[in-house]
Order: C-alpha cells, then sequence, then structure tokens
C-alpha cells in the first residue's frame, strides 16, 4: 500500500507543482521521473541485499529512507526539496519485492502464494485509490498535504514491520555490485537529462551532444562491467537469448507507453480553457481520471487468468499492446470531453494489465530454471527505466511546442500522443516476434523440459511475484 501511495504522488500533482514551486511544467515533470529512476537502480540493489541475513535491515533501512523522503518533500523547501524527497521515495519501490520474498519464505506454501497475490493486488488497488485521494488532499489542504499522508503512512509501517517482520533467512550473503549501480544511475540520469533539456540548451549544442555521448559510454562501460564482475547488478548475459531480449524490449517499450499518457492525460484535463484547449479539472478530477487506468489492470488479471486456459499467453500479449493503442490513439484524436478521456485510460489499463500479466509466464517458458530470477530481476529493471524514460520524454515534446501562458502548446499532446501509438505498434510487433520465436524454440527443444502446465497458470495468474515462487519451488 505504501508504493501506492508513492505512485499516486506523481502524475495527478505535476500541475500543481509547477504552479506552487513556481517552476515549468518540463522541470516539474522530474518529480514522476525521479522516483522512477531511482526505483530502477535501488530495486536491484536492495535485491541482493535482501537475499541474504539481513533482510529485515534491508526492509526497515528502506523505510526509514523513504520516511526521510516523504518528510523532506512534504516541508516548505521549495521544488528542490521536494525532488530530493522524491527521490528518497524512490527507494520505497524496492520494498515489495522484498516484502513478497519475506512471505514467501515465512509462510507455508499455499498460504504464501494466496499472501502475494494479495499483495499484488493491494498495490494495484491501492494506486486506484490513491489517486483520488491524493488529489482530495492537495485540493483541499494544499501541495504538501499529500506527502504528509505519505510520511504518516511510512511511519505506521515502519512501527508495523518492526515488530511483526521475522528474522532474515539464513543464507550467504554476495558482494555488492556498487560499482554497477553508480554505472547504471549516472548513464541513466545523462541520457533523461539529454531528452528534456534538448529544447533548452539546442538539440545540436556541444554540451548537450557532449552529455549525451558521455551516457552512452557510462552504459556501455556498465554492461562491459555487468558481463566481467563475478557478482552482477543483473546477468545481462540473459539478453544473448533472443526470447528474454524480446521480453526486455517489450517491458521497456510498454513502460515508455504506459507513462508517456500516464504524464500526458492528468496535465491536459487540468489545462485551462483559456489556453484554448484543455477542461480546467481539479487535481481531485485529475486523480480520478487515472482510477480506470488502475481498476481495469486488476480486471484484465483477472481476464488473463480464465483466457490463460484456452489462450496460450504469449498470443495475448500483442493483443493487449493493441488494446493500449486503441486508448491511446483515442486520447490523441478524439478530446472533446472528459468521458473520453476516462475511457482511454481505462483502455490503456486493460491493455497494460493483459502485457504486464503475461510477461513473467513468457520469460520462464524461454530460459532454464535456474536462470529465471536473475531473467526476472532484469526484466524489472529495463520496466522501470521505461517509466521514467517514458516521462522525460513527455516533459521533452511537450516543452518543444510552447503556447500561451507557459503552458504546451495542443499540438505537443497531440505529437506525443501520436508518438505514444508508435511505441505501442513497435511493443506489438516485438511481442508477435517473441511468440514466434518462443514458438520455434519450444518445438526444437533446445531449452530442455518446459515448466508444468501449473506453474505456467500460476505464473499468469499472480504476475512476476508467482514466477519468483513457483521458481523457488522448482529448485
Amino acid at each position: 500500500m505504501l508504493v501506492a501511495i508513492i505512485s499516486s504522488l506523481g502524475a495527478p500533482l505535476i500541475p500543481t507543482i509547477a504552479r506552487v514551486d513556481h517552476v515549468s511544467l518540463e522541470l516539474a515533470q522530474w518529480s514522476l521521473t525521479v522516483t522512477m529512476l531511482v526505483g530502477a537502480v535501488v530495486t536491484p540493489l536492495m535485491g541482493r541485499l535482501g537475499d541474504g541475513p539481513h533482510r529485515r535491515r534491508v526492509i526497515l533501512g528502506g523505510l526509514v529512507l523513504t520516511l526521510s523522503g516523504s518528510l523532506l518533500a512534504a516541508l516548505p523547501t521549495g521544488f528542490t526539496g521536494l525532488l530530493a524527497g522524491r527521490a528518497l521515495q524512490g527507494v520505497g519501490i524496492a520494498l515489495t519485492p522484498l516484502t513478497m520474498a519475506t512471505a514467501r519464505d515465512a509462510l507455508p506454501p499455499e498460504r504464501a502464494r494466496h499472501t502475494v497475490a494479495t499483495l499484488s493486488l493491494t498495490a494495484a488497488a491501492g494506486v486506484g485509490l490513491g489517486y483520488p485521494l491524493t488529489g482530495v488532499l492537495a485540493r483541499y489542504l494544499g501541495l504538501h498535504a499529500g506527502f504528509w499522508f505519505a510520511a504518516l503512512a511510512s511511519a505506521l509501517a515502519l512501527v508495523a514491520l518492526a515488530v511483526v517482520l521475522p528474522p532474515s533467512p539464513r543464507r550467504p550473503q554476495h558482494p555488492l555490485d556498487i560499482t554497477g549501480a553508480l554505472l547504471l544511475a549516472a548513464g541513466m540520469a545523462g541520457l533523461l537529462l539529454t531528452t528534456t533539456a534538448g529544447g533548452r540548451w539546442g538539440w545540436t549544442s556541444p554540451r548537450l551532444i557532449g552529455l549525451a555521448g558521455a551516457s552512452v559510454a557510462l552504459l556501455a562501460w556498465w554492461v562491459v562491467h555487468e558481463l566481467r564482475t563475478p557478482h552482477p547488478l543483473v546477468d545481462v548475459r540473459l539478453v544473448r537469448d533472443r526470447p528474454v531480449l524480446a521480453a526486455d524490449l517489450t517491458a521497456v517499450l510498454s513502460g515508455v507507453g504506459m507513462y508517456v499518457m500516464l504524464s500526458l492525460v492528468p496535465q491536459y484535463v487540468q489545462t485551462p480553457r483559456s489556453a484554448g484547449y484543455g477542461f480546467g479539472a481539479s487535481v481531485v478530477i485529475a486523480g480520478l481520471i487515472l482510477t480506470p487506468f488502475s481498476v481495469a489492470s486488476m480486471v484484465s488479471g483477472r481476464l488473463v487468468r480464465l483466457a490463460s486456459r484456452s489462450v496460450p499467453p504469449g498470443r495475448m500479449l500483442p493483443l493487449g499492446c493493441l488494446i493500449c493503442l486503441g486508448g491511446t490513439a483515442l486520447f490523441t484524436c478524439v478530446r472533446g470531453g472528459l468521458w473520453e478521456a476516462f475511457v482511454a485510460m481505462g483502455l490503456i489499463g486493460l491493455g497494460a494489465g493483459v502485457t504486464m500479466s503475461v510477461m513473467p509466464a513468457l520469460i520462464v517458458g524461454s530460459v532454464p530454471a535456474h536462470e529465471t530470477s536473475s531473467a526476472m530481476s532484469f526484466n524489472q529493471v529495463v520496466k522501470y527505466i521505461g517509466y521514467s524514460s517514458g516521462s522525460a520524454f513527455t516533459a521533452a515534446v511537450l516543452a518543444a511546442h510552447p503556447g500561451t501562458g507557459g503552458l504546451p502548446a495542443e499540438s505537443g499532446y497531440r505529437v506525443a500522443g501520436l508518438a505514444g501509438c508508435g511505441v505501442w505498434v513497435v511493443t506489438a510487433l516485438v511481442g508477435y516476434l517473441l511468440v514466434r520465436v518462443r514458438s520455434g524454440r519450444a518445438t526444437s527443444g533446445s531449452l530442455g523440459a518446459a515448466p508444468s502446465a501449473a506453474a505456467h497458470k500460476v505464473a499468469v495468474t499472480e504476475g512476476e511475484p508467482a514466477v519468483r515462487e513457483d521458481v523457488e519451488a522448482r529448485r
């Protein structure tokens, strides 16, 4: 639930942050981007720490950092303090996998499976409730009220877990890949800054080209380092396998496509009508606009469970992308009323839920059992990279189309929407190719024994956490 609260403090509040802290919408967008960027880097790092004898300390320490970030963002320290607080809140994103791992280790298998599923649904449902709640707090109590609420939730979670969290499992602790984490963070931050600063610096300016080149060099160095170190942050060697490469491309592209729309729609509906477009809606309505996304994503999980009895999950992947394409195209082409925005976000949530639900099962079916955990870890990292990239890209496109009163021109929303449509078309093609490649491999039997039908069904039904549980059982 805490992760849901952190997530709901992003997209709907961006126009309010820009107005209260007197910054541009482009700069305010970083309050969402930085959280996802930190989540991308910290998730595998905390996963390594929490997989040994220090899991309890890691979880409680992560909550302390999340609480500190919430307090920093809640205080009237200006945009710089809020941005630093949002960065610390990104640590909270990494807590969900650790709590699921704790439930898996501490509970009997049957109870653990249902508990993990409940945690997954709680996160999704919490985001759906968090968006309008955050909007109400910001509308009637001010921008910082939502962050005070996050601080209260963090404090309560810290006290509760300090009491009920079981001792850490007795497992050997592998060395931490601090160098890999720093290289990934620096390279990704540089690329995201390149994307958002192009409009201000000039796309051909020497410092922008230099920053882009340095960022690419850092990421290349990161790949080389991960290949050579005995205990990598994530095992990039698995990307050599074509199905895994396709799965990771689908994850990062889906993340971009989702966060383009999660960034565009709340800003558009809050734009005052005096700009010549928009609905002048309050932050409460902006939060409600995103609720169909969360609700539909939960519904699609149930639909995937029913459909998996007769339809292979790989065939549902392109379908989910095409549903997202339909929602993105609806918002791009038709923006005459609020109801259209509600429908568009519902469609995107439905399609995104299908896409993200079937991805773990596809990975399980494409790699040997002993490599599944590493493959899922890398997939999680690239997914958060997609989230942060989609947020930064949206800010860059809107900034490149200035309008009146410091607001983007409506053409910026149209261009960003068309780009989002293009992303979903490419994602659907990658998903289709994944189905073909995976089918060919299954026929040839090059992977050895495939996962059992029961394991396959669990993976599709309950997503990534269930896949991890199945991996442990197979080990």
